[in-house]
């Protein structure tokens, strides 16, 4: 039987999904507005650019921006075309690729980079107390561990109900 969300719940569930929704616009805006990049655009180039190699396996890269790997293609062919990113052949593994972060990416990301920051600062963490930074922080925490729980769950083919 359905354990309905209450008053409470429901309002926070809410608010979740309208925060997440406007925060992904506005910033998607802000770094398109000033630096000619999209949101994904941004989510691509920051994994890669952590990298010591600015490169990343195209698997590895999808599990880290939590995308699959069709979607990954398809966006990836767009920052090609761009001259953001280039796909390499795996040499140890045929089937497999990396993307590789290009100097135009690395430009891209350094020159959107201070913006994108301040934006983030400025409307999420300059409101809030070091107390609901870490309780945010252990939020997300736990919803991502409980996701990746689930997941795991129907990768091996059982799902639990």
């Amino acid at each position: 039987m359905t354990q309905w969300l209450s008053e409470t719940e429901q309002q926070a569930w809410r608010g979740l999904l309208a925060m997440t929704s406007r925060l992904e616009a506005h910033l998607n805006r802000q770094l398109h507005e000033r630096s000619n990049l999209s949101l994904a655009d941004y989510d691509v180039l920051v994994p890669l650019s952590e990298d010591p190699d600015n490169r990343l396996r195209m698997f590895s890269l999808a599990e880290r921006l939590g995308w699959d790997r069709s979607r990954l293609s398809h966006h990836l062919v767009r920052m090609q075309r761009r001259g953001l990113v280039r796909r390499e052949g795996c040499e140890s593994d045929r089937r497999g690729a990396f993307v590789e972060l290009t100097e135009v990416g690395q430009l891209a990301l350094s020159a959107a980079a201070p913006a994108h920051v301040d934006t983030v600062r400025r409307v999420v963490f300059d409101g809030l107390s070091a107390e609901q930074v870490y309780a945010l922080q252990q939020v997300t925490d736990e919803v991502l561990r409980r996701l990746s729980s689930e997941q795991a769950e129907v990768v091996d083919g059982v799902r639990a109900e």
